[in-house]
């Protein structure tokens, strides 16, 4: 069997925090499973979080209208991103398992782990309008991604009759509208809850079953997410009349194309539900 590659894309300044210990849980199981593991540590490398015209090497096609995903895509096809980028890109492009490990922040990424979304999912390379969802150009090679990430509210708060809402609903922006929309296969993310919050054994016990998922994380099936074939491509994107009649039961087929019927329960959280 061919060694499998895997990139941690990693959002936190603390060594000593519990998304370090959960980083170096990665890195250790994933090695002893004979898996090849970079880490991008996005804080170490002063990462840059805003997606702007330094980002080009050399001239840019309308200075006095720069729009960046017409930009970045020239650019990516004349070898004219800057380093970081295309870096990154080539980390992206050898991985079989990319896992994005974070502090929620707002009920989404840290601006670090933003700006990494959107400085190296750039058109051409990560996404075209004809290569998206599940024609998206990382389904080609079965490319597997996950969110890892810590909360600062306890997991009751992120339910669906909790404060927070639904954490389904949550997730359905970065899942479905940044991972999804290129291609990948969507693994169900792992939720540590209130980490911050915990006993020692609580957090421990966190860890524990991380490193148990770990194990068998990359034969994982994905998340379901409603095929392009559902969809009238043509004209309006809107699901076919057959398709609301196959999917639409007594849920909605996901928690974003819902089709005003109840969500479907844990469809951002848990697989072959």
């Amino acid at each position: 069997l061919a060694e499998k590659k895997v990139l941690i894309v990693y959002a936190h300044q603390s060594a000593g925090s519990f998304s370090a210990a959960a980083k170096e849980a990665a890195v250790e199981v994933l090695k002893s499973k004979d898996c090849s593991v970079k880490v991008s540590d996005l804080y170490a490398m002063k990462f840059k979080a805003t997606a702007t015209a330094e980002d080009i090497t050399g001239e840019v096609k309308n200075s006095e209208h720069f729009r960046y995903a017409e930009e970045t895509k020239l650019a990516w096809d004349e070898g004219r991103l800057s380093a970081d980028i295309t870096e990154e890109q080539r980390k992206l492009q050898e991985a079989d398992l990319v896992i994005f490990q974070f502090p929620m922040y707002w009920f989404t990424v840290p601006a670090i782990l933003k700006g990494w979304f959107d400085r190296v999912l750039t058109l051409g390379f990560a996404f075209t309008k004809e290569k998206r969802y599940s024609n998206g150009i990382f389904k080609v090679n079965k490319t597997k991604a996950l969110l890892s990430f810590t909360t600062g509210s306890q997991e009751t708060m992120f339910s669906p009759t909790g404060i927070n809402g639904d954490m389904n609903v949550t997730l359905w922006p970065l899942q479905n509208g940044i991972l999804h929309y290129c291609g990948f296969q969507v693994l169900a993310p792992q939720i540590f809850w209130a980490p911050a919050d915990a006993a020692p054994e609580g957090r421990s016990a966190m860890l524990a079953a991380w490193n148990t998922r770990l194990q068998g994380l990359l034969d994982e099936k994905p998340l379901f997410y409603a095929p392009m074939d559902y969809f009238d491509c043509e004209n309006s994107f809107q699901l076919k009349p057959e398709s609301v009649e196959k999917c639409v039961k007594e849920f909605g087929p996901t928690a974003g194309t819902h089709c005003g019927k109840p969500l479907p329960p844990n469809n951002q959280m848990k697989a072959g539900v």
